[in-house]
């Protein structure tokens, strides 16, 4: 549960800074931007969507995997609401730059607890079990989503690219250390 509040807190600090977002996030926007309802909401709707998929795909969902469809996207609204829609540069600066070590914390939390990977995991590891080699499962499926959420209208710009660059440096660094290991029979 900390791992999936945290991650939703990261992610209500990218929409927040108004600088770019990661892949999902700017196609929860463009959504967002068509249906009129709220991030916290298509955020919700698409692990839902996602977790959907699980199903035919024959993907196993686990506790956290159903939590994240839950937590994540409340969180995210209520981190939107309670940051000024329009701070100053520096601080919005400042909530992009602390992102993505806490998306780190909260995937080495989340993830690490072996409960069940998050929806957009889920859809990795499928294509994976297919054949597809993971990087270019997860490469397509984030590129995928960032092209339809930019064609909706979601925000690109210089926080995408350095939540793409930096974000998989912190889960490398925080996954194995916040990582529970299975007891053993």
């Amino acid at each position: 549960m900390p791992g999936l509040v945290l991650f939703g807190t990261a992610i209500g600090f990218i929409v927040a800074a108004d600088l770019g977002a990661n892949p999902w996030t700017v196609l929860a926007q463009g959504i967002s931007e068509r249906l009129g309802v709220s991030v916290g909401v298509v955020v919700s709707m698409i692990g839902l969507t996602l977790l959907a998929l699980f199903v035919p795909l024959r993907e196993p969902a686990g506790p956290a995997t159903v939590l994240n469809v839950l937590i994540v996207g409340p969180v995210v609204d209520v981190v939107v609401a309670i940051v000024p829609d329009d701070p100053h540069l520096a601080v919005r600066i400042a909530l992009l730059v602390v992102a993505p070590p806490l998306l780190g914390v909260a995937t080495g939390l989340y993830l690490g607890s072996g409960l069940g990977p998050g929806p957009r995991d889920g859809l990795m590891t499928a294509w994976a079990r297919r054949g597809v080699p993971v990087g270019w499962a997860r490469t397509g499926i984030e590129l995928s989503a960032l092209t339809l959420g930019w064609l909706l209208g979601g925000v690109v710009g210089v926080g995408t690219i350095y939540v793409g660059l930096t974000v998989g440096f912190w889960v490398r660094t925080f996954l194995p250390r916040l990582q529970v290991d299975a007891p053993s029979r």
